[in-house]
């Protein structure tokens, strides 16, 4: 016996919180149509997204709107919470509209206990939305996976960054940041 899935839209979704049905604290996103409850977040997971948004902050000033946490829009069926979407400034910061696969310079997911989840289902949804670059933070495995040149069957450059080397941002690419700056090693 197979069970009927509901799929939602982006919209249909957003009429839930209005309603009331999910509200602001719940921990879920929309991915695929699906509502998917979100890991609870560690404290590991959360000093490194905390260290993150500090190096983002020093290294980038003002080029980069450093989004924690939030909503990116990818399709109507999946609005994702990566950890940090690197977003292009706007005056509005956003406020009409979640940031949409073309205002992304870079997603990052910091994995502990989501690694497969992260590489198998997200990692691949930015693929196919156009995300021109994802980092995975490995925390356990204490490497960056970096992940670009995105197609519609997944990206076609990964790398893995370990201890002692350093990587960049592809729209900054004169901004090096460390893997140790990230695991806070």
């Amino acid at each position: 016996m197979q069970l009927l899935r509901r799929k939602f839209t982006v919209e249909q979704y957003h009429k839930m919180v209005d309603s009331g049905i999910l509200t602001e604290d719940d921990r879920v996103e929309l991915i695929r149509g699906e509502i998917v409850e979100m890991s609870p977040i560690g404290t590991r997971h959360a000093a490194c997204v905390r260290r993150l948004n500090t190096l983002f902050s020093r290294k980038l000033d003002k080029r980069a709107l450093i989004d924690i946490q939030n909503p990116v829009e990818l399709d109507d069926t999946s609005e994702p919470q990566p950890d940090i979407a690197l977003l292009q400034p706007r005056e509005d910061f956003y406020e009409e509209r979640h940031p949409q696969s073309k205002d992304i310079f870079l997603i990052l997911e910091v994995a502990d206990t989501t690694v497969k989840y992260d590489r198998e289902v997200k990692i691949p949804l930015y693929a196919e939305d156009n995300i021109v670059e994802v980092w995975l933070v490995d925390i356990n495995g204490r490497c960056v996976e970096v992940y670009r040149e995105p197609t519609p069957d997944g990206y076609q450059t990964i790398q893995k960054f370990e201890q002692g080397q350093s990587l960049s941002i592809q729209a900054f690419p004169n901004v090096n940041i460390t893997v140790n700056e990230i695991l806070g090693l």
